[in-house]
């Protein structure tokens, strides 16, 4: 979230960006890997993910929510859509408390609600899991 977090603010998705953010907060080992998957996962699908937050965030523009819930709910998304091997709940839960701890007051509320919406509209069918994603997304 914060990898995303700082291009987002700066503007700036670039591999340079997230190699200088890597070189100041190295993760180690596997959560290295793990880290990158999910920040170029989200980069690479974020117009389909930012589509998928507008559509269940009710009178909510991507813009106008705070830098802070906008990229916590990205890898959100991208872990439901994308990371079968995590479960829904896990990845909601993760997502409310760094909403609470980074984000506002508000944060791990207005988190839950759309990401509660859609997972169910995930069970229900409502949602097109089926995003096209890059084969290798560790460039």
């Amino acid at each position: 979230m914060q990898a995303l977090f700082s291009m987002d603010m700066s503007q700036n998705g670039s591999k340079d960006i997230l190699e200088r953010f890597c070189d100041n907060f190295t993760p180690s080992g596997k959560t290295l890997s793990f880290f990158l998957k999910l920040v170029q996962g989200v980069l690479h699908t974020k117009t389909e993910i930012d589509a998928v937050i507008e559509r269940f965030s009710n009178n909510w523009k991507l813009s106008r929510m705070s830098c802070v819930d906008r990229n916590i709910m990205r890898v959100a998304v991208y872990e439901l859509l994308c990371c079968q091997d995590i479960p829904h709940k896990v990845s909601i839960n993760e997502a409310i408390d760094i909403g609470k701890k980074f984000g506002t007051e508000e944060s791990g509320a207005f988190i839950n609600g759309i990401l509660d919406s859609i997972r169910l509209a995930m069970e229900n069918k409502d949602v097109d899991v089926k995003i096209i994603f890059p084969q290798n997304t560790a460039e």
